[in-house]
């Protein structure tokens, strides 16, 4: 328990130091946290399915018929027949053969890299990746390379170098990066496919529901369904619900089943759980109005921001602005809550160093009043603190 006074006091001291704040009510992109109502910018619910009816009243059936609980991990009697049909839906939601449910994310990441990757392999990924995955690198043991953010000429240079070193290779990006907001060019690293002979997985965590025609993600919508061996995502974004999912082959599907740590050790996701997941791919593709209004609603606060000098990144649902400074950035957040918008600052080491941001999670519940009078309010406090600042 050494260095915990010393790791506490150093994070104060970068601003850097996290802490919880409990939500007491929460619906159509607005939350109470303490006293006070906000208007929430930090939720990946982004579609507001996680208070959807239908949503809530499929979970509310599956509570009765099949209790609060599953009980067992999916080998013994944890196993429903609802996770079947959550994977048989997702697969074809996903335009592969099977399916697999995880957990969580983050469980789902640790367990298929560091399944199916072993001290004979190589792994390249995206400097940017979220956390599971380079944690699912690590555990995995296999050699690890990092290859500069969405730049395939780089990972072109590291496959040249690297790749005949090993026994297998593996190439992982996200679609939509979470904290960045933009797209990593699928079609470009599908290309490298036959010259360098590597697997490849794309997390679509923030691409699901959001992106392709029929919402299934940037992995079709840029048309490389079949170039990728390895679709990971979440049902707790944009399908409003909890866990994750592999799309991908029978055999690895079967192989995982049997290999794969997360997830046989994990007890199953309860029915209540399963059940709204279904109902989520249903409502995904019965309105489309959502992802619609929602990837407008994008365009219209780039837009509005840039006309205020601000810069913001990416081209998602997910818009953050680069502060720089983690003070300067928990002052930015403290003003804007002050008048009632919930942003949160991001700083490192979920960021790299220096490029603390305010990230902006879009809902479809906002509307461009909203998004307009935020940024206004964005512009009074980056005036306040100038003027702060040059006295």
């Amino acid at each position: 328990m050494a260095g915990i006074d010393e790791f506490l006091a150093d994070r104060e001291r970068a601003g850097c130091l996290r802490n919880l704040n409990p939500v007491s009510w929460r619906e159509n992109a607005k939350v109470r946290i303490g006293s006070k109502k906000y208007i929430d910018f930090s939720s990946n619910d982004y579609l507001g399915l996680s208070s959807h009816p239908k949503v809530k009243e499929a979970a509310k059936k599956a509570i009765d018929e099949f209790g609060y609980g599953a009980g067992a991990s999916r080998l013994m009697s944890g196993d429903l027949k609802l996770h079947h049909l959550l994977e048989d839906r997702t697969a074809k939601f996903k335009h592969k053969e099977a399916a697999l449910v995880f957990n969580s994310g983050y469980q789902a990441n640790i367990g298929i890299v560091s399944s199916l990757c072993s001290k004979a392999d190589c792994i390249f990924s995206d400097r940017l990746n979220h956390a599971s995955i380079v944690d699912g690198i690590l555990l995995s043991g296999a050699r690890f390379f990092r290859f500069r953010h969405s730049d395939t000429e780089h990972l072109e240079l590291l496959l040249k170098k690297e790749r005949k070193k090993f026994r297998e290779a593996l190439v992982i990006t996200e679609s939509i990066f979470s904290m960045d907001g933009d797209k990593s060019p699928l079609k470009d690293i599908a290309r490298l496919k036959e010259k360098y002979d590597f697997k490849f997985m794309v997390d679509e965590a923030h691409a699901t529901g959001v992106f392709g025609v029929d919402g299934s993600g940037l992995v079709k919508e840029e048309g490389v369904t079949d170039k990728v061996d390895l679709i990971m995502g979440t049902f707790s974004k944009a399908l409003g619900g909890f866990g994750a999912y592999l799309a991908c082959s029978k055999k690895v599907a079967r192989y995982l089943i049997n290999s794969c740590r997360s997830f046989i050790y994990s007890t199953a996701l309860p029915a209540a759980v399963i059940a709204g997941n279904l109902m989520s791919i249903q409502l995904i593709e019965k309105e489309p109005w959502r992802r619609i209004k929602l990837l407008d609603l994008s365009c219209f606060f780039r837009g509005v921001l840039q006309k205020n000098g601000f810069k913001p990144l990416g081209a998602s649902q997910i818009v953050p602005i680069v502060i720089g400074d983690n003070l300067k950035t928990v002052e930015f957040a403290q003003g804007m809550q002050k008048k009632g918008f919930w942003v949160l600052p991001i700083r490192p080491p979920t960021v790299p160093q220096g490029q603390a941001l305010l990230r902006f999670s879009l809902i479809v519940n906002h509307e461009k009043e909203i998004l307009s009078n935020l940024v206004d309010e964005l512009a009074n406090i980056r005036a306040i603190l100038s003027i702060r600042d040059a006295g």
